[in-house]
């Protein structure tokens, strides 16, 4: 049996994991990423993880074939260098010297959605697809593309930016400097910005209701809703619509086998995927085909950032 090491590098937590050939995490190790903090403390603190995952596997560096690690932010998967992620304050930061200093390994970088997407390409929902795209609704919305099997990261390691499509022509403020993209619509951020906004335009709703005692979360207008509210069900139909609209987008440029989406708000389930499915499936420039993508919930979770870093090794063989 052989064994891998991927690393998901979070503004958060640092966790690595051992993960055997069949796609199986065997053990991990975590600790906070204590931002901000020196760059090389935070490679310290990950080669550490990773020779923590390894004991806790009961297994020696000499049984590890590589490790793999998923950064957020424009990973240089040939220099081995993170040139920029504003989540830790990272500035051409050389990665792969650092925790080679520290562990004789090779060693491979990638940006944290595209190691997510491999992960779920490799052993998720997108497994025995050809080409496949991820997306990722979460504090942003990240994104994966994978080509004829192998990860695209565009000719700067920046691509898959997909978050930051407008999909609303001078709309709502984004984190990136534009305004109306797709991410500040469809993260749960943006869902949650959206429903404080009905909050206060309806304080007689039972989101209001709700709000006074318990914070508003990417879960309060879908519980609401459910419950009869029908300020709840507006701010979801308004939701369901932006993500639908950037989905389609994205099937029509990139034409997957697999579109697969994940993130906290995929809990939800067929409350969110049935009628974004039916949006997308009027709308999509192949509508009258026989075949187009397939949009399904992604399978892996948090696992699948460990699972992708830990196959780096196969992607970039």
């Amino acid at each position: 049996m052989k064994y891998y090491v991927g690393i998901d590098l979070g503004g958060t937590n640092i966790v690595a994991g051992v993960v055997d050939e069949e796609y199986n995490i065997v053990a991990k190790a975590s600790t906070k990423t204590n931002c901000p903090r020196p760059e090389k403390e935070i490679a310290d603190d990950m080669a550490k993880m990773a020779i923590q995952a390894v004991e806790n596997a009961n297994l020696t560096m000499e049984q590890i074939e590589w490790i793999g690690i998923g950064t957020p932010g424009i990973a240089n998967s040939e220099t081995g260098i993170i040139e920029y992620s504003n989540n830790l304050g990272f500035k051409d930061t050389p990665m792969v010297e650092y925790i080679r200093e520290t562990i004789d390994k090779p060693v491979f970088i990638e940006n944290d959605a595209n190691a997510a997407a491999y992960g779920e390409f490799v052993a998720g929902a997108a497994k025995g697809a050809k080409n496949a795209v991820c997306i990722t609704l979460g504090t942003g919305v990240g994104g994966g593309i994978i080509v004829e099997g192998k990860i695209y990261s565009g000719s700067n390691f920046a691509g898959a930016e997909i978050g930051h499509t407008v999909i609303e022509v001078d709309g709502a403020q984004c984190s990136c400097g534009r305004k109306g993209c797709f991410e500040a619509y469809s993260s749960a951020t943006g869902l949650i910005r959206m429903t404080n906004e009905a909050i206060a335009e309806h304080p007689d709703s039972l989101m209001a209701e709700m709000a006074k005692s318990a914070k508003v979360t990417a879960r309060t207008s879908f519980d609401a809703m459910r419950d009869g509210d029908k300020y709840a069900k507006e701010i979801v139909d308004k939701y369901i619509k932006y993500l639908a609209a950037g989905i389609t987008n994205t099937i029509n440029i990139f034409q997957p086998d697999v579109l697969c989406i994940g993130g906290g708000v995929c809990n939800e389930g067929d409350a969110l995927l049935i009628p974004v499915k039916e949006i997308v499936m009027k709308e999509v420039y192949t509508r009258n085909s026989e075949k187009n993508a397939e949009i399904v919930i992604a399978k892996l979770g948090n696992d699948a950032g460990i699972i992708g870093a830990a196959f780096l090794g196969r992607a970039n063989g």
